[in-house]
């Protein structure tokens, strides 16, 4: 359900369930869960880029769990849940740099999982949107990163008319950083992703884990939060090739 590959030190994960428009079934969920963990652990990936095989991006739900999920029962139900949870929240708060190539309509649970990372490339002629409670779902889940990403009065927007909205109205809203030609977005996040991970590998991963943390500070939990980021990152070996680098008028050479 997700396939594997390397442009370098990216690696690209495409959800590959393209006749179903790439829906978040069990096994997808299961399938991404498996291949972040695989790409944090490799030493040689320094940032993933996620995107859809096909014409879409994820219609978000499966049609089939859809079908059952009223008679799932509560414990079934609580499993599948923690379970989108855990995906959700090990995308956010990824490591690694992490772009969305958005190739195409991006649906509730799918658009989520563009929301969750950290930069995102939409098709022009795509949309995106948290369409849950046209069905009597809860974009729950989706709704706490995607207050993060764009504000309250956006998310309120999104969340309770549910409707499908175009790219260009998604740039406008924040909820994505460029647009790109249908046949360019992939191409646009590699270059996303080659920006970052030309930077310090330490200091690309402190700034994300403070700006996971930070949101939820109040002003002088944030501050002294920062000052033992900003202590900690001069003993590092990031530090000191990047001030050689400068004083020398080179490149960084990064580990």
């Amino acid at each position: 359900m997700v396939t594997s590959s390397d442009q370098g030190s990216i690696r690209v994960l495409t959800l590959s369930d393209p006749e179903r428009r790439n829906p978040l079934s069990p096994a997808m969920v299961s399938g991404l869960l498996e291949a972040l963990d695989q790409a944090e652990q490799d030493g040689g990936v320094r940032a993933v880029v996620l995107t859809g095989a096909g014409q879409a991006f994820s219609a978000g739900a499966d049609l089939e769990f859809l079908k059952n999920v009223t008679q799932m029962g509560a414990e079934a139900n609580l499993a599948h849940s923690r379970e989108l949870m855990r995906l959700f929240h090990r995308l956010y708060t990824f490591p690694k740099p992490t772009v969305a190539a958005v190739n195409g309509p991006a649906v509730a649970g799918g658009a989520g999982l563009a929301t969750a990372c950290d930069v995102v490339v939409m098709s022009e002629g795509a949309r995106i949107g948290y369409t849950e409670v046209k069905i009597g779902f809860v974009a729950a889940l989706v709704g706490v990163i995607l207050i993060r990403s764009v504000g309250e009065k956006h998310a309120r927007e999104l969340l309770l008319t549910g409707k499908l909205v175009s790219a260009q109205e998604a740039f406008r809203m924040g909820l994505v950083n460029k647009l790109a030609p249908a046949e360019g977005v992939l191409e646009e996040a590699l270059a996303f992703a080659r920006e970052i991970t030309a930077n310090a590998p330490a200091s690309v991963s402190l700034t994300k884990e403070l700006l996971n943390a930070l949101p939820g500070m109040g002003l002088e939990d944030g501050l002294r939060l920062a000052s033992i980021a900003n202590a900690w990152v001069r003993e590092t070996g990031d530090l000191a090739e990047g001030i050689a680098a400068f004083f020398e008028k080179r490149a960084p050479r990064f580990g």
